[in-house]
């Protein structure tokens, strides 16, 4: 098959494309590679105008303030556009969003209109923001959300703004029209499997691929100290509860100063960002989560003990007996015990890291997750 891949937020596409590969399919990768990320994609969308120079910035804060235009997002659309004449003939199209194309919604219907025509068929993966996602997680029937700390404090809406987009009447006319003309909604992981089934969409739940050959397992090697790595993005610093985080990485550097190493890193590229936890044993990653989302299965693939969602709805969904991941909830003391409990017993980092690794090879190889996303365009 020949298969177009728009978007790209955490790498996913990418370990899929490579997956896909392996099983002989041709697979073309579209998106603007997410800004500070740089992930790899095979033709750009990134809106270098408008981000990079400082004519573009200018000309962007003026016309947003006198028309309340983002001509940033209307550059994006606009390179979108330029790349049509590229991408005809392909047997499947996959949407990581239904705001892929990051554009202004109403022109983004357009594009993709113009891209069906010239195409087979499309799906969309619901593996972030969604019009469902967000509805359901304001219903607030969840113990928590990413959503959580705007509902317990609505002064914070405009930092919520992104997620809150999803409920303007143009994103979901947006989201509808991409629904109906998909031949399938595929959801990544529970976070996301729970709202849409809760809210009555039906959907193939496939679970992240993750390369098992490019990425290397390391044996937790422990010495004098106890590396733990927290990295930090500004954009969901509050829908991750980094802050629960960092206020328990302040009890643990007092409480055991001479055991413990702590590396904080904040919006670095992706390749630098994997680089510098390499070293660690402990990654935290997220406490508003029931499942894994990409950056943590990645740290697991790698062996370390990663702080993050790992609900009883995850442990049952895949019949778990013991611990692969830290369930991080947002409770500061229970973060610091639970971190306790592996810097005084270390030995316990190695048996979860074996079982970590384990668990990835079996539930999340980007082989067999491409056979699975093979099966639910074509079936």
């Amino acid at each position: 098959m020949k298969i177009l891949l728009i978007g790209e937020y955490s790498r996913l596409h990418n370990s899929l494309k490579e997956g896909l590969i392996k099983l002989g399919h041709q697979v073309t990768v579209v998106g603007s590679g997410d800004d500070f990320k740089k992930y790899n994609v095979d033709y750009t969308i990134y809106p270098k105008l408008t981000k990079n120079t400082l004519l573009g910035k200018l000309a962007k804060k003026v016309i947003y303030k006198l028309t309340k235009l983002n001509i940033e997002k209307t550059e994006q659309g606009l390179r979108f556009n330029s790349l049509l004449p590229n991408l005809k003939g392909f047997d499947h199209i996959q949407l990581i969003n239904s705001d892929a194309l990051e554009t202004h919604p109403n022109f983004q219907i357009k594009l993709y209109k113009k891209l069906l025509k010239q195409n087979k068929q499309m799906s969309l993966l619901v593996c972030g923001d969604e019009t469902p996602i967000v509805e359901y997680n304001l219903k607030g029937e969840l113990k928590y959300s990413v959503l959580s700390p705007y509902m317990e404090d609505k002064s914070l809406k405009n930092i919520f703004l992104y997620s809150l987009k999803y409920l303007n009447n143009n994103y979901k006319k947006l989201f509808e029209w991409v629904k109906e003309h998909s031949k399938v909604l595929i959801t990544s992981d529970l976070d996301y499997e729970i709202p849409m089934k809760e809210m009555e969409y039906k959907t193939t739940f496939i679970p992240n691929p993750i390369n098992t050959d490019k990425i290397s397992y390391i044996h937790p090697e422990i010495n004098n100290k106890i590396i733990i790595f927290l990295g930090i993005n500004r954009l969901s610093y509050l829908k991750k509860g980094i802050h629960f985080f960092e206020q328990a990485l302040k009890v643990i550097e007092e409480k055991y100063k001479d055991k413990v190493e702590i590396i904080i890193t904040e919006n670095i590229p992706y390749a630098e960002y994997i680089k510098l936890y390499d070293r660690a044993h402990i990654l935290l990653d997220q406490v508003y989560g029931y499942d894994q989302g990409y950056n943590a299965l990645e740290a697991m693939a790698k062996g370390k003990v990663v702080f993050t969602g790992a609900e009883t709805e995850f442990i049952k969904h895949y019949q778990l007996e013991e611990s692969v991941a830290i369930n991080a909830i947002p409770n500061v003391n229970d973060i610091v015990k639970e971190l306790s409990v592996l810097i005084e017993n270390p030995e316990k980092i190695v048996e979860i890291s074996k079982r970590t690794k384990n668990f990835i090879e079996k539930e999340h190889n980007y082989i067999k997750i491409a056979e699975k996303y093979i099966d639910a365009w074509t079936t």
